[in-house]
């Protein structure tokens, strides 16, 4: 139907079912639809008696032209409908967006060897996700839980079963090491990330079931040290308490869909209930929505879409228009029948009015309130990096010495772009040498820092950032990789030119002195250079005293701090008469302190 006028295209309309595209003067594709009859529908747009809505009026006004692909059935509609709408993001659609950006868990089933790690969105593909996890540390300890349980790799190693020996991961239990075929088979692996998966979806009996059949069986075949790590996974399991205010009394399974329109911008929730446990909770931003009343279609058709398991039930406030071709397309997608309810009495009823409130907080929260900037800072250095996430937490380090002497080292941490000063650490830096080793100093250290940290199960930053050039940013990522954490985020700042060096990078990134990404870099660096500073300078002078103080005969630690708290510091010491001295020490001591320092 091309270069025919939109008046004309009105008048010639199909009554095929299909998909329609209305276009602007400029040929941007504005809004995508379906229909089971397209003369009709289209027609509707344009309808003089039509109530007044300012959103649909709006569209109205941008169009310009529209296009129409014919299929056989309105199901086919459905499907091609949505592949327009991902692929042209028109405006005037409904286009999920995550309302906070919270984290995800991926789980690369996809993969011959799964890793899991955490992402800011899902996919459509054959991987498994978990969450998002609100508060985003949810989503880092459910991460270093899997790790611990099930062994999944968090490493971006390329593997063939074939490494000479395990990583530190593996010998501090996070790991099974697929890496060396001799530990874990490729199948016992695999089978661990299919379990993994399953706890993801929230689906933990399934997971015990397996497990304690896996648990019996070894037991029967002798393999007693099998059975005993199979048995200590379903306690870990059995111990495990779902973070949630709300259970069901019944044992099935469900995802429950509301929403809060006004002045054509919405707020939709999607909460996750397994077995009878509200397991997860999504929330989506909705801009320009000219069809209020085919909101909750579109929104589903889109989120299951992206992968998503599909329960056999979906609860929302109203029928959507098409009820039965939705409830269609969702049973292809699950393999058996889903039923779209709208709840009337009971425990249901109840539910979905908690995610309707949640819908109305997220409006307020959005729509009436402005973000904060530091995030929006966030996701440019995310984007600007190439990581994975966006980094939230920032932790960076400083060398400080003066020619090699009292060598120290400062480590802070940023969360959400404001420090956090109870993470802050100070590190002494012995053994080096007489010459300066600024980079043998920063391998120490980061060595050190993430070590204990992996020891002790805490959370890695999702980036490092090092004061230096290549030089210092080569010597941390070296200790990352002796710890089997080569994978980490890790960039580096130079001084002079303000430039940010990236491992396996050539050229730096260099941004305009206005740039707020720079900015932000800059006060890490900054912050850890001051921090690292004041605590040489505290080192030194320590030393100072000391050595000062310490040559006098018959001064020990208890008389040195006592001369210092009597005095206030050495230069009060060196100022003091024989008759102060004595105060603190006795009249022998003191004749004897101030011969020393006299003859000094």
């Amino acid at each position: 139907m091309e270069g025919m006028a939109l008046k004309e295209k009105l008048e010639t309309l199909p009554t095929q079912p299909g998909v329609y595209l209305f276009k602007d003067g400029d040929g941007a594709v504005v809004y995508v639809g379906k229909a089971r009859v397209l003369r009709d529908r289209v027609r509707q747009y344009f309808q003089a008696a039509r109530p007044a809505d300012p959103w649909r009026d709006a569209l109205i006004a941008e169009i310009a032209d529209v296009d129409m692909v014919l299929t056989d059935s309105e199901m086919e509609a459905l499907a091609l409908e949505n592949n327009f709408i991902k692929r042209h993001q028109p405006r005037f659609n409904v286009l999920l967006r995550d309302d906070k950006n919270h984290p995800y868990l991926k789980l690369t089933l996809a993969e011959e060897y799964p890793r899991l790690y955490v992402v800011r969105r899902v996919a459509e593909d054959e991987n498994a996700y978990g969450g998002p996890y609100i508060p985003a540390s949810l989503g880092r300890r459910t991460a270093s839980l899997i790790h611990k349980i099930f062994g999944v790799r968090s490493c971006k190693e390329v593997l063939n079963g074939r490494r000479p020996r395990p990583c530190l991961q593996y010998q501090i239990g996070r790991c099974i090491a697929p890496c060396v075929a001799e530990i874990c088979s490729l199948d016992r692996y695999r089978q661990a990330c299919e379990d993994a998966g399953l706890f993801l979806e929230g689906r933990t009996e399934e997971v015990l079931r397996r497990l304690r059949a896996a648990m019996e069986d070894a037991a029967a075949g002798d393999r007693f040290e099998e059975a005993a790590s199979l048995r200590d996974q379903i306690r870990t399991l059995e111990r495990l308490e779902a973070p949630q205010k709300v259970t069901t009394t019944d044992i099935e399974e469900r995802d429950v869909f509301a929403a809060h329109v006004e002045w054509g911008r919405a707020a939709l929730q999607a909460f996750s209930v397994r077995e009878g446990k509200i397991v997860g909770r999504e929330g989506y931003l909705l801009d320009h929505v000219a069809e209020p009343e085919g909101l909750l279609a579109s929104a589903i058709q889109q989120f299951y879409a992206q992968g998503r398991y599909v329960p056999r039930e979906i609860l929302v406030p109203a029928a959507p228009p098409d009820q039965t071709l939705l409830e269609q397309w969702l049973g292809q997608r699950r393999g058996t029948q889903v039923r779209i309810r709208v709840p009337q009495r009971g425990e249901k009823v109840r539910l979905l009015e908690m995610v309707a409130r949640n819908a109305r907080l997220a409006y307020d929260l959005e729509w009436r309130h402005p973000r904060k900037q530091s995030q929006e800072i966030l996701r440019a250095l995310r984007d600007l990096l190439d990581l994975e996430v966006e980094p939230r937490r920032i932790e960076c380090f400083d060398i400080s010495n003066i020619q090699g002497s009292d060598v120290v080292a400062s480590m802070v941490s940023f969360e959400e772009g404001l420090p956090k000063k109870s993470e802050y650490r100070k590190f002494r830096v012995r053994g080096l040498g007489p010459e300066p080793d600024d980079f043998a100093a920063m391998r120490e250290v980061v060595g050190r820092r993430y070590r204990r940290l992996l020891e002790e199960g805490k959370e890695l930053p999702d980036l490092i950032l090092i004061d230096g050039g290549p030089g210092q940013l080569s010597a941390a990522t070296e200790a990352l990789a002796e710890l089997g954490i080569g994978h980490q985020p890790v960039a580096s700042i130079a001084k002079k030119e303000e430039a940010i060096f990236l491992p396996g990078r050539a050229e730096p990134i260099v941004l305009p002195r206005s740039s707020p990404v720079l900015q932000l870099v800059q006060r890490v660096r900054d912050e850890a250079h001051r921090f690292a500073v004041g605590f040489h300078r505290k080192a030194r002078t320590q030393r100072t005293i000391r050595s000062e103080l310490d040559d006098i005969p018959g001064v020990g630690p208890a008389k040195r701090r006592k001369l210092l708290s009597r005095f206030g510091s050495l230069r009060g010491v060196r100022g003091a008469s024989r008759a102060d001295l004595a105060t603190a020490v006795g009249a022998a001591m003191a004749a004897r302190i101030r011969e020393h320092l006299d003859r000094r």
